[in-house]
């Protein structure tokens, strides 16, 4: 067997698993880091564009573009000046910035020279404060003000953490910048101007080895406590190649690139896994998906590059089908997407529109990326995909983690090479990091907080979650920072925040409170309290209700399911308002999750379609029940045709 026989065995269905696992991992020869997966693809392929990156929508055609030489020439460079500034391998680099040709191997230069700890500058400075100060970075890479006004206005606040701060341009930028502004106490200077000078042929310190620590990742977008998973070299080069064991990356594959680079999906999918085919990965602006601009110029900057795949959120499918395809779009043939439910109305109506396979996939950063993937010739209705090669997942009793048998419902637990070192809790009296598992490891297995269940395949069919994290957008959400923000008001008693569906976000915060005797506050004031202060926008819910008392469990804990079913039957009541008489909207909680039925008793079969092709729209399962003519009312599953 030669060595990318080995490296790449077949795996083009759900089939090939178990021959592929026949092999140790460790007997595939896999690069012992992110730097040596570099050196790699720079020795195969050193004058293929591994980079090409957009400044901005409006300027697609003019690109800055790097070859994996000449991008493991700028890695070694940056990494040297972290050296050089006293950077070591258990030393972390912040990095806070949107996405810019700078920022990628920044990136990789601070898993070379230390670790990597990305930051989304759109945190409250408290939250930001906080993740630098168990990160112990003293060094931060980040946006300047011509590429990031906003988040260069917070340097000032964290100035107190930090002893250098190596600024970011735009790419593309031209002609000379202006002054950096001086801030007390901290060195500010342009990253690429001051590693110049620097050696771009090697490291000059001492490279990572598979067990030492990569990267600190915070674990959601909003969080009450900021929590930093910490991945080893081990665990991303590992994902990393399961990920791009996919024969979709074969074949001269051009991968679209737009999410962030603090968030895992961006450096595992969209950075690491194309280098080990030596694939060119197209980077969007600054702005990403977020970006307006992007969606009217998206068709014609797949047909111009060729795009063959690319990764996203449903709420990008879901703007993306409703856009007319003005270009040639038939290079696109693998359409990623996960974080947050895709409903089957977004799934239908963009493989209808571009005639792309939409790939579901499952995965959580405390498992480093990816952990389950669907195969486009082979759908798996209801499951968002296989376990991938060398991972485990199975359904554990919550109590007793005891395994449940094949497709018994329970506490969804992973183990394998992608598990997460833990959490970093703070320094110990050396400086290194200290990892603490914080409840999530059990004997090597993550407790992933997701209700699922795993069939006699490795499908992971998913129920639920056992956490109460809202998911807007692929945006985590802890509720305790809405609730708290709420119970800061001096006439609010009680308060609890969960998700409410959404046909363009999957879901969308939302809030329940109780308040004094004698309070006067209605619920347009209390948004606007929550509005100011809640520490992110994302956050804010988009309605307060006032109840008499929030449910309760039998042993007086918050039952927040009960909120949900109510939040569920306020958001789909609503879409279906002005669809016809006789059509409404029941929920129950039944085993842990939420169930909706719609009553159509007396609807017209074009009242019923229209409202079957609203519900759609919504990640959410749901069943009809209506009067027959002459029988009782029946139940049918979505998307089945009304008899």
């Amino acid at each position: 067997m030669t060595g990318d026989e080995l490296l790449w065995p077949r795996y083009t269905g759900p089939a090939d698993l178990s021959a592929v696992e026949t092999v140790p991992l460790e007997a595939r020869g896999l690069p012992a880091s992110t730097h040596d997966l570099l050196v790699r693809a720079a020795r195969r392929w050193p004058d293929r564009t591994a980079l090409t990156v957009l400044p901005d929508a409006a300027r697609w055609r003019t690109p800055l573009q790097y070859t994996f030489a000449g991008l493991l020439a700028r890695v070694h460079r940056y990494a040297n000046l972290l050296h050089r500034l006293g950077v070591r391998r258990g030393d972390a680099v912040a990095l806070m910035a949107p996405n810019c040709a700078e920022l990628v191997p920044a990136t990789l230069a601070a898993q070379l020279a230390g670790i990597a700890a990305p930051l989304n500058g759109s945190l409250a400075p408290a939250h930001l404060a906080e993740l630098l100060r168990r990160s112990g970075a003293r060094i931060m890479v980040a946006a300047g003000p011509e590429l990031a006004p906003d988040v260069w206005a917070k340097i000032p606040a964290l100035a107190g953490g930090l002893d250098v701060v190596l600024v970011l341009r735009p790419t593309a930028s031209a002609g000379e910048p202006a002054p950096l502004p001086q801030i007390d106490g901290l060195l500010v200077a342009d990253l690429a101007g001051l590693a110049a000078v620097e050696d771009a042929s090697a490291f000059t310190g001492t490279p990572p080895g598979p067990g030492d620590l990569a990267a600190f990742f915070h674990t959601g977008g909003t969080t009450g406590t900021p929590k930093l998973a910490a991945h080893t070299h081990r665990n991303e080069v590992a994902n990393g190649w399961m990920i791009a064991a996919d024969p979709q990356l074969d074949g001269g594959a051009v991968v679209f690139a737009a999410l962030p680079l603090f968030h895992v999906n961006a450096l595992l999918v969209t950075l690491l896994a194309p280098l080990f085919k030596g694939r060119q990965v197209v980077w969007a602006g600054p702005l990403g998906y977020r970006e307006p601009a992007l969606y009217g110029e998206f068709w014609k900057i797949v047909e111009h590059y060729r795009i063959t795949a690319m990764s996203a959120v449903p709420t990008v499918y879901a703007v993306l089908a409703q856009c007319p395809v003005d270009a040639d779009i038939t290079s696109l043939r693998h359409a990623m997407v996960g974080a947050s439910p895709l409903p089957a109305a977004v799934r239908d109506s963009f493989q209808a529109r571009t005639g792309a396979v939409l790939v579901e996939g499952y995965g959580l950063t405390e498992a480093t990326c990816a952990s389950a993937r669907s195969f486009p010739g082979t759908p798996r209705p209801g499951a968002v995909g296989q376990r991938m090669p060398y991972q485990r997942l199975k359904a554990v009793h919550p109590e007793t983690w005891e395994e449940l048998p094949a497709g018994r419902t329970g506490l969804l637990a992973i183990s394998g090479p992608t598990v997460f070192a833990g959490y970093v809790t703070g320094r110990d009296a050396t400086g290194r990091p200290v990892l603490d598992g914080l409840g999530k490891l059990v004997d090597g297995w993550l407790d992933t907080g997701d209700l699922a269940r795993v069939d006699a395949d490795g499908f992971v069919h998913l129920s639920g979650r056992a956490k109460d994290l809202i998911i807007r957008g692929g945006h985590n959400i802890d509720p305790a920072v809405v609730e708290d923000a709420l119970l800061a008001h001096p006439q609010v008693t009680a308060a609890g925040a969960v998700g409410r569906p959404d046909a363009h976000a999957g879901e969308v915060p939302v809030a329940y409170v109780t308040l004094a005797p004698g309070a006067d506050l209605t619920e347009d004031r209390l948004l606007a309290w929550a509005a100011e202060h809640v520490p992110e926008a994302a956050a804010a819910p988009k309605t307060v209700t006032v109840l008499d008392t929030l449910p309760v469990t039998d042993v007086g804990k918050p039952y927040k399911l009960a909120l949900r079913a109510d939040a569920t039957r306020r958001a789909l009541a609503e879409a279906l308002t002005g669809i016809g008489g006789g059509i409404n909207v029941d929920t129950a909680v039944e085993d842990g999750t939420v169930t909706v039925s719609v009553t159509a008793a007396g609807a017209s079969e074009a009242d019923r379609a229209a409202a079957g092709a609203v519900l759609d729209r919504y990640a959410v399962p749901w069943t009809w029940t209506w009067a027959r003519a002459s029988a009782d009312a029946a139940a049918v599953p979505t998307g089945e045709a009304a008899p």
